[in-house]
């Protein structure tokens, strides 16, 4: 019988992260439960959105979609403790991947200053079943790289003279949702609260699935942590692939 590899627990110490995706709704569905466990902890964590996902539900004009979806996701980031949530603005569901989209995640990077910085996955597919989008695809790899560009002085200089000073503090990039995870924070502590994260997605949500929406989120999050526990020392879990810089 082949043995299951284990995964490491995810480091503790480091004090800031900054988590960056695509849309609201990405890190609720991806791991919310580690980051309510974490800002308990006394640890701070920001989000920055690539967009406002205004396009992500289809009864509804993007242009009365972006607003509510932002209010949706400054409450549902407040479940979990954190306070401070930007927008790049950049226009949901084209997002291009290219120095446009580091420069800006670059200048979050600086802004923030993080040593750990979270996003989702970036690959083409979710485990080989499911075709990932390429919102995901785009910004999940242009933060991997961006955690890079903002240490560098000489990769987008103009920021140095907007007065985001390089920062090359950066220690780890974790990426949530990964088919190929390495590491592991336990979610028993965090889980409740990720569930009535998600849930304040309502809109979307409800647009999405036709089930109660508590049935859904719970059903969803628990069963993807309780899939990890064999893997975690019998622990239900959120996963990341964690990238060491």
């Amino acid at each position: 019988m082949t043995e299951i590899a284990q995964l490491n627990p995810m480091p503790e110490d480091w004090q800031r992260a900054l988590a960056v995706v695509a849309h609201p709704d990405d890190l609720e569905y991806g791991c919310s439960a580690a980051i309510a466990q974490w800002t308990d902890g006394g640890r701070d964590v920001a989000y920055v959105l690539a967009t406002r996902g205004e396009a992500g539900i289809d009864t509804l004009e993007p242009d009365k979609c972006g607003p509510l979806r932002e209010q949706e996701q400054r409450a549902s980031a407040a479940v979990v403790g954190v306070t401070t949530v930007e927008f790049l603005d950049h226009k949901d569901g084209v997002v291009e991947y290219g120095t446009a989209l580091r420069r800006d995640i670059a200048a979050a990077i600086r802004r923030h200053r993080p040593e750990l910085v979270i996003t989702l996955n970036h690959r083409d597919t979710w485990g080989g079943v499911a075709w990932n989008t390429p919102d995901h695809v785009a910004v999940g790899r242009a933060t991997l790289d961006a955690a890079a560009d903002a240490g560098n002085r000489w990769i987008f200089p103009e920021l140095t003279e907007q007065g985001l000073e390089p920062w090359n503090g950066v220690r780890w990039v974790a990426v949530a949702g990964s088919s190929t995870p390495t590491h592991a924070m336990e979610a028993t502590a965090g889980l409740e609260r990720a569930v009535h994260s998600l849930l304040e997605h309502r809109s979307y949500i409800e647009a999405l699935t036709s089930e109660d929406p508590e049935t859904y989120v719970r059903g969803f999050l628990t069963g993807n942590a309780e899939a990890a526990a064999a893997r975690f020392g019998g622990k239900p879990a959120v996963t990341f692939e964690l990238f060491s810089r």
